[in-house]
């Protein structure tokens, strides 16, 4: 299979809704995502998880003088990662086909531009094509924010200039790192930024150091982890729910994604000597999310920070460097599940905030759990799974995670085990206000319709299915994950 067309299939249909008439333009857009989908449907199929290195490769000459290979390829790290990409973009597409945008052309591209990119970051086997998807990711996001956010114009325009600024800050200092890997690397001979290439190359412990720094940061922006948020509040309070749900559930397992495919395999004595600090970053932001959620009244930050929670746990499992990899696994299962998770549980907010005449505030919800069973038992399901309910994906990523971790950082996995407490607090208190509590006055008590069933039950169906058979994904990523981790503890 050619992954060139899984990866511009969505662009080139958004092309192509661009020059004809509004009404069209929405239903393309679903046809750009669901082939993609289909596609990655047949990957995950005919992908053999008892081969080693990549499969289904793309790799051509790109920027000769500059040693840039165009190289796309799968392995079990970035497989069910692609999996999750396409179905978010298809679910967010059916909704933006069911409840018309503003603009729909024009939102249409930019969600279709943002599905190349995040593609492009999780394929591209070559770095600096991976730095190109990375930073091309932004600019989307950047136009759906700025003029589709919802708030005040003052709120819109304050959370699209800390969006840029603390990502493009940490792209840029990954660009540098990017660079500096690929010279030091050549040390006077063949430029080369490809990724197997890289792999070789033996780098001083101090060089390692420093470049290390340059794509931590920018992974850490990019999740975010504590304390590198800031951007987070502003951002999640004011995108439109559909890109939300698309940015929440993938962007930032690109980050995470990236400390697999690049930190680890080309800067593995770095990545030992930070081991600590990473962890401890990640303890913090467990506590510190965990803390934030079950704090806030506003459906869309409890939300915002338990994925800083959760992106905690997932950054303990690749940083515990346990010899099984379990961590490593545990951590690759806890991406898919995260976003399988808090997409439909921003398409449910969504619904909740109709209800509540527009407002995102939990104070203003109530009373849909007897008028509204189906969509309450919807959101029952991904609560229960985001606060990792035994029977759950959610809890066999956390279990191999805190495994991992217990195997070499005893001490933090005890502390990290507060932050599956503080989930069932946070979750189960969301779920109360907005489903049990009195209904508010000026409130709409109604079930979900189809159209919104259509795109809320897939996802949930999902969460399921991951939750009776996640051994398809862990027997898929078991290779890789080990390959990734040996270059640390060998």
């Amino acid at each position: 299979m050619n992954l060139s067309i899984l990866l511009f299939w969505p662009l080139a249909l958004a092309f192509l809704s661009a020059t004809i008439g509004r009404r069209i333009a929405a239903w393309l857009a679903v046809v750009g995502a669901l082939i993609p989908l289909g596609f990655a449907v047949g990957l995950i199929i005919g992908f053999d998880n008892g081969r080693d290195g990549l499969q289904f490769v793309t790799d051509d000459a790109w920027i000769k003088p500059l040693g840039i290979r165009y190289k796309l390829g799968l392995d079990g790290l970035n497989l069910w990662l692609i999996g999750l990409t396409t179905l978010l973009f298809a679910a967010a597409s059916i909704w933006m086909l069911l409840r018309p945008v503003a603009r729909p052309r024009l939102f249409a591209f930019h969600l279709a531009l943002a599905e190349t990119a995040v593609l492009g970051a999780f394929l591209a086997q070559d770095l600096a094509l991976f730095v190109l998807f990375f930073d091309l990711m932004l600019v989307p996001f950047y136009f759906l924010v700025g003029q589709w956010g919802t708030g005040s114009r003052e709120q819109v325009l304050a959370a699209t200039y800390k969006l840029i600024i603390y990502t493009l800050v940490g792209s840029l200092l990954m660009l540098a790192g990017a660079v500096a890997t690929a010279v030091l690397s050549a040390d006077g001979g063949t430029l080369s930024f490809a990724l197997s290439d890289l792999a070789k190359a033996d780098l001083g412990e101090s060089t390692q150091r420093w470049i290390f720094v340059t794509f931590a940061l920018a992974f850490l922006i990019k999740m975010p982890l504590f304390p590198f948020h800031a951007w987070m509040p502003d951002t999640y309070s004011t995108m439109p729910l559909p890109a939300l749900a698309i940015f929440s559930g993938v962007l930032s397992k690109v980050a995470a994604y990236g400390f697999l495919r690049i930190v680890l395999p080309l800067f593995p004595a770095a990545a030992q000597d930070y081991q600590t600090l990473i962890l401890v970053l990640a303890l913090c932001s467990i506590v510190y999310g965990s803390a934030q959620a079950f704090t806030q009244t506003n459906a869309r930050l409890v939300l915002g920070y338990s994925s800083v929670a959760q992106l905690g746990f997932i950054v303990l499992g690749i940083f515990a460097f346990d010899p099984e990899g379990r961590g490593g696994q545990g951590a690759v299962l806890q991406m898919v599940n995260h976003g399988l998770v808090v997409a439909p549980l921003f398409f449910i907010v969504a619904l909740l905030a109709e209800r509540a005449g527009g407002s995102d505030d939990i104070r203003d919800m109530g009373g849909l759990a007897f008028r509204a069973p189906v969509l309450a038992s919807l959101f029952l399901i991904a609560a229960l799974a985001t606060l990792a309910m035994p029977g759950s994906a959610n809890f066999a990523g956390e279990f191999l995670i805190l495994l991992g971790l217990f195997q070499t950082k005893l001490a933090m996995a005890v502390i990290a085990f507060t932050g599956v407490a503080m989930a069932s607090v946070y979750m189960l208190r969301f779920y109360i206000r907005t489903m049990h509590n009195r209904r508010p006055e000026g409130t709409a008590s109604r079930e979900l319709t189809l159209g919104d069933a259509a795109v809320i039950v897939p996802l949930v169906l999902c969460i399921l299915a991951f939750a009776l058979y996640p051994q398809g994904a862990l027997k898929d990523s078991e290779p890789a994950v080990k390959a990734a981790i040996q270059e640390v503890v060998r």
